[in-house]
């Protein structure tokens, strides 16, 4: 929960800092004169963004992020990794370039929040109080919406959803090499909403392209929550040129909602009873907004954070700007691209009061998700998307997506996709952390 409590003195912050050895380092009271303080916790998509844009065009600002990670490993381009077409530290990045732009960057969790005292509380020890706070914490997975399904199950059965240490998607890999010959292959896909909507089915053709090579006789099994998904013509068009009939996608409404699953037996349960037996699994559970935003009473009872949509400030409290996957911005998609351009309007309406300058009066947001379904095969959406009343709206005719057609005809277009897809990724990833 939020904690009321008095704002913190300089005094006191000064007195907490010397309790504990593991607390902020020295440079962050070197700073303390300055225009303000922008704390900013979780080093992803939103908040590295954020820290990285803050620090270039407010340099009268003190920015702060708070990470528990030492590096970063982008759930964006896992996927390839179990394709085989790249190893983990192709996506892992570290946080040295921000410390060069003068971003102090504390590794260590964000235990509680003080809305109205302005500080944050560190499970390490110690106390930072801020001016104005971004958090772009995440998701948390639903540990109880499937049933058998938990910490100890996804060692099974990987989520490779949230990218932490990379020991999930690298157990993944793992578990396709380990596949038997003519094995099978499952995944349960959640309900809307919940992070990189495109992502499952990304991962299906990266599982279909490793198995093609290694394993060409195996099945993939794809159950879904949900009656369509995103790109999906262009997914099962590139499905059936590719890879025949080896994957098998299962709607709701044909049995596809998965409610229980048995790691010990390897078993996946449909709704209605019915028993799968897979070699290899790869369970994605529903989600929500990370527990420090649920905890701090930020979230709806959907467990997603309601914001401005012109500035992204919390509705349930003032000067916390909430980015990313854990807020509430359909029919915005939860996605690395969103976090992005996103986390640049939250600092921008953050810091107008803090330094005087103006914030953005028609804030514009972008996506563009890129999906590789084969060598050198890429597909696209596009969208742009405005604030709208108390909402968020797409542009009219304002993206779309890529043709549908045969290889034949289209390969070109699919090679300039796959090339555009690799030169995003080191585009986005520069913008984060160089």
């Amino acid at each position: 929960m939020i904690r009321q409590t008095p704002h913190l003195t300089r005094r006191a912050f000064g007195s907490l800092l010397g309790a504990s050895a593991a607390t902020i380092a020295a440079p962050g009271l070197l700073r303390a004169q300055t225009a303000g303080r922008l704390v900013i916790v979780g080093g992803g998509f939103g908040g590295a963004s954020a820290a990285r844009f803050a620090a270039i065009n407010y340099p009268e600002v003190a920015v702060t992020l708070i990470e528990p990670q030492t590096s970063f490993v982008t759930c964006p381009y896992g996927n390839l990794i179990l394709g085989g077409k790249r190893v983990l530290a192709d996506i892992t990045h570290s946080y040295d370039g921000l410390r060069a732009r003068g971003v102090e960057v504390i590794h260590d969790r964000v235990a509680e929040i003080d809305a109205a005292g302005h500080a944050v509380a560190l499970a390490g020890g110690g106390t930072l109080d801020y001016d104005k706070l971004i958090l772009s914490p995440g998701i948390a997975l639903r540990w109880d919406a499937i049933e058998g399904y938990g910490p100890e199950a996804a060692e099974v059965f990987p989520h490779a959803w949230i990218g932490g240490d990379g020991s999930q998607i690298t157990t993944l890999r793992a578990r396709l090499e380990a596949m038997p010959e003519g094995g099978v292959f499952a995944m349960s896909i959640p309900d809307n909403p919940f992070r990189c909507p495109p992502g499952p089915y990304e991962r299906l053709s990266m599982v279909a392209h490793y198995l093609k090579q290694a394993n060409p006789t195996a099945k993939i099994l794809a159950f879904d929550a949900k009656e369509g998904f995103s790109k999906q013509g262009l997914f099962e068009d590139a499905w059936a040129e590719l890879y025949g009939d080896m994957i098998e996608w299962v709607p709701a409404s044909a049995d596809g909602r998965i409610v229980r699953v048995d790691a010990a037996r390897g078993l996946f349960v449909s709704e209605f009873g019915e028993e799968h037996r897979v070699d290899a699994g790869n369970v994605i559970p529903p989600q929500y907004a990370a527990a420090i935003a649920r905890e701090a009473g930020l979230a709806n009872d959907a467990g997603w954070v309601p914001v401005d949509p012109a500035t992204f400030e919390a509705l349930a409290a003032r000067d916390v700007h909430v980015i990313g996957d854990a807020n509430v911005a359909g029919p915005m998609p939860k996605s690395g691209y969103i976090a992005n351009s996103t986390a640049k309007t939250a600092v921008v309406a953050a810091l107008a009061e803090v330094t005087g300058r103006p914030a953005w009066d028609d804030p514009v947001y972008f996506n563009t998700c890129y999906s590789h379904v084969g060598q050198d095969y890429g597909v696209s959406v596009v969208a742009i998307f405005r604030p709208s009343g108390d909402s968020f709206a797409a542009v009219p005719d304002s993206g779309g997506l890529s043709p549908r057609g045969p290889l034949a005809e289209l390969g070109r277009n699919r090679r300039l996709e796959a090339r555009h897809a690799d030169a995003w990724y080191d585009s986005i990833t520069a913008d984060m952390f160089s």
